[in-house]
């Protein structure tokens, strides 16, 4: 070794030493520093009551019932003897042997982990760690500085002012990461949105006021305990109804607590609702409006006044139903089993329910709605699980006796001609265990991407059961936002999608502002009444193409779904498990050089979509032939002119399709499994990479004589990538997929491959082709392949 080396690496070993016994004299210091300590276990003390108290103020105080403190009592008492067993397991621990002790500390964390105990967890704990560690801090260098730093020895001075400022700098980190909105989106491709409508809609703006002058009305109990809009000071009195067969969980404790509160049980659920109305003769559409669950004690009813402003101008009687009283509460936490249990059968029974009273009313002579209602025209809408109690309503509404006990007759048969569906759960509810059917009813569910409470789009999965199965028109439509929430559609509810402190945790930052969600819901709710209650079928292509009242609307990425019962259907994918088979009979499909191709249930964030698509992956190079899949038509049973539409839906499936693994591999999906190992638990897989492009391809139309036209898919419209959100400020925060499968219609005229060649005949169809040549890879989702 050279002198000089030698020299560097003295000096280097003198310095680390230095560096080591310092950091040893401050670690002994600290840890023997029994002042520190008293101070430390003061700082858990107060920084636990500060957690307290937030708890406190945000579940029982904010508002106060008697079953919410019981609980919070109960929650407290069981944690304090939690921390006393754990405290004597950690004193039995430390004298068992040093062996065991090792191979204990290192299976337990790994136990916890594999049965999924730690994750993103409870705000409660999360914020319990965000206080007390700076809590730790600031009062163990509070207790030791106390008396002064100016006969304190270095390494004291050392450790207040380093243990002090630490602990406020997290507790000041802490209160500005709560307080602020999160971190804002990058910018994002609205390729949906790209390209022109194949209609302009030309009408009156729906999310504009009418003619008439608006009224207003509540009707109730008149025993209501806690508004007097249903109490005393109702307009008109209604009689209770026995829900008792329809609820399950109101006989416990927590039960006994909602009773309390409420007044009540679930022998005696009140018809209580707020009412706007236009002033006229009338008869007017009846639509009524119901939430969703959210805390009981803070009332959901009023929210939807934007909603109910706005179509009783324009000629609409609507009605906001009250049922808070089977929403959930803290106090449900006094039950073993958490309180009601798939309460949503009882929300929807309880709008029929509320459809016999204004029955009634029309027909009551002297009253106020005396012959104004018109109870051939009834639309529904429900947000939340009130967007699953809509769907239930109108299978009820057809049905002889309730399907999980038939000791309870039912009969209704109201004309409900519509149906919307806000940001809707699927599913709570099952009646006879099966997915609710719904069918002969227009159907309208609305989702935003950025949804923090029910974060799938659920209502895709209602979307796929309703059935057209008589001659009228009818249609079901979709529609996703990015942007939108799940609170905002209800302006009681706001931008927290969940009760604090867990909506400290949300990432709102994204959001779009609360009256550019409401403007969305006003455009599509107002114009789906429009077309299915007044039969102005103007508005329909609003349902197919969002960019035909794009001028309506605030600008964002909105992805669509429309069908109705004209459609002819040439591939579902539904029929069997041959991929070679299509829905209509005499027809077949292929492909040439795909390297993924699979027919499977589509994936959601939660769940499945309910309904069967075909996946198309293809890697090409440059110089390779372009892959495409094939759609053999049959000779007979297609109905087409030149003003009909080709139609399917499709979805970008965020995957990463293989590449072939010879020149002459035609497709072996062996590699397609490969690709799908990553989507095992049904939802898209997120990417790491930048923001992908959207994908074009190409459609090719031949005729019988086996002259072919094509249009590339950007002539209606590209495909819009998968659109990824963080519900939550942190991603660990989050749970599941940041995105999912959302089907976007497309339709093409057929006069327009004419157009492209002028020998094709559009109306002698053989084949349609879906070839790869415009994007180089990828995977789509391809389903409901026909005509209209």
């Amino acid at each position: 070794m050279s002198p000089n080396l030698r020299d560097w690496y003295s000096r280097s070993r003198e310095l680390s030493n230095k560096i080591y016994g310092w950091i040893k004299r401050t670690l002994g210091a600290f840890l023997s520093e029994a002042r520190w300590w008293e101070g430390a276990v003061c700082g858990v003390v107060v920084a636990t009551g500060v957690v307290l108290a937030i708890l406190f103020y945000t579940r029982v105080l904010d508002p106060f019932t008697l079953g919410r403190f019981l609980v919070f009592g109960m929650q407290v008492g069981e944690a304090g003897v939690t921390g006393l067993a754990a405290l004597a397991g950690v004193t039995l621990i430390m004298k068992l042997p040093t062996t065991f002790k090792w191979v204990l500390a290192v299976a337990a964390p790994v136990v916890w982990l594999a049965v999924g105990r730690v994750g993103p967890g409870q705000a409660g704990w999360i914020l319990l760690a965000l206080v007390l560690v700076p809590g730790l801090f600031i009062g163990g260098g509070y207790w030791v500085g106390r008396g002064g730093l100016r006969d304190a020895t270095k390494t004291r001075r050392v450790l207040v002012i380093g243990t002090l400022g630490l602990g406020l700098a997290i507790a000041v980190f802490d209160v500005a990461w709560l307080a602020n909105d999160g971190s804002e989106p990058d910018a994002y491709t609205n390729a949906a949105s790209e390209g022109s409508p194949l209609t302009t809609i030309d009408l009156p703006d729906p999310s504009e006021s009418g003619e008439y002058q608006v009224l207003t009305l509540t009707y109730g109990s008149g025993e209501d305990l806690h508004r007097l809009e249903f109490g005393e000071d109702a307009d008109y009195v209604t009689e209770s109804v026995d829900g008792s067969k329809l609820i399950d969980g109101w006989e416990g404790r927590g039960g006994w607590a909602r009773t309390r509160y409420w007044g009540f049980d679930s022998e005696e659920l009140p018809l209580q609702g707020r009412v706007w109305y236009p002033e006229g003769d009338g008869p007017f559409p009846l639509v009524l409006i119901v939430h969703g669950n959210h805390g009981m004690e803070d009332f959901s009813d009023p929210g939807y006044g934007y909603l109910g402003q706005l179509l009783a101008s324009r000629g609409y009687i609507f009605a906001s139903i009250d049922e808070n009283f089977i929403n959930s509460s803290i106090s449900d936490r006094l039950d073993d089993d958490g309180g009601l249990d798939e309460e949503n059968d009882a929300r929807g029974w309880l709008l029929l329910e509320h459809l016999k009273v204004w029955a009634s009313w029309n027909e009551s002579a002297g009253h106020v709605f005396e012959r104004k209602v018109n109870m051939d025209r009834i639309g529904l809408v429900g947000h939340s699980r009130g967007g699953e109690a809509v769907a239930v309503a109108s299978a009820f509404n057809r049905l002889p006796y309730y399907p999980d006990d038939a000791t309870l007759a039912f009969d209704y048969d109201f004309n409900i001609r519509a149906v919307v569906a806000i940001a809707p759960v699927d599913g709570q509810y099952r009646p006879a265990e099966l997915p609710t059917p719904v069918e002969n009813v227009n159907y309208f569910t609305i989702h935003g991407a950025n949804d923090g409470d029910v974060t799938s789009f659920q209502g895709s999965r209602q979307l796929e059961r309703i059935r057209f199965t008589d001659d009228r028109y009818w249609f079901k439509a979709g529609l996703y936002i990015l942007g939108a929430n799940h609170g905002q559609f209800n302006t009681t509810w706001g931008a927290t999608d969940t009760s604090a402190p867990n909506s400290w945790f949300l990432n709102r930052a994204p959001l779009i502002p609360a009256s550019e969600q409401e403007q969305i819901a006003r455009v599509y709710i107002s114009a789906f009444f429009e077309a299915t209650l007044r039969g102005e079928r103007g508005y329909v292509p609003l349902f197919a193409d969002h960019r035909s009242g794009g001028h309506w609307l605030p600008d964002t990425v909105y992805l669509g779904r429309f069908e109705d019962s004209r459609q002819q259907f040439v591939s579902t994918f539904e029929e069997d498990i041959d991929v070679l088979t299509a829905t209509m009979p005499d027809a077949r499909q292929w492909q040439e050089h795909l390297t993924l191709w699979k027919e499977r249930d589509v994936g959601l964030k939660s769940r499945t979509m309910g309904t069967k698509a075909v996946y198309l992956g293809w890697n090409t190079e440059e110089g390779e032939a372009p892959a495409s899949y094939t759609i053999e038509l049959p000779e007979e049973g297609l109905e087409l002119d030149a003003d009909s539409l080709l139609t399917f839906v499709m979805a970008d499936a965020d995957q990463k399709a293989p590449r072939p693994e010879s020149d002459d591999d035609e497709g072996d999906n062996e590699n397609a499994d490969e690709a799908e190992a990553e989507n095992d638990d049904e939802s898209s897989a997120d990417s790491e990479d930048a923001e992908p492009e959207p994908i074009d391809l190409t459609i090719e139309l031949t005729d019988a004589e086996g002259r072919s036209a094509s249009l590339p898919l950007a002539h209606f419209s590209l495909l819009q990538p998968q659109i990824k959100v963080q519900t939550r400020k942190a991603e660990f925060l989050s749970r599941g997929a940041s995105s999912e499968v959302v089907f976007q219609s497309f339709a093409f005229r057929l006069r327009d491959f004419a157009a492209a060649n002028p020998e094709f005949d559009a109306t002698q169809l053989a084949s349609i082709r879906f070839l790869f040549d415009r994007t180089p890879e990828g995977v789509v989702v391809l389903d409901d392949v026909g005509f209209r």
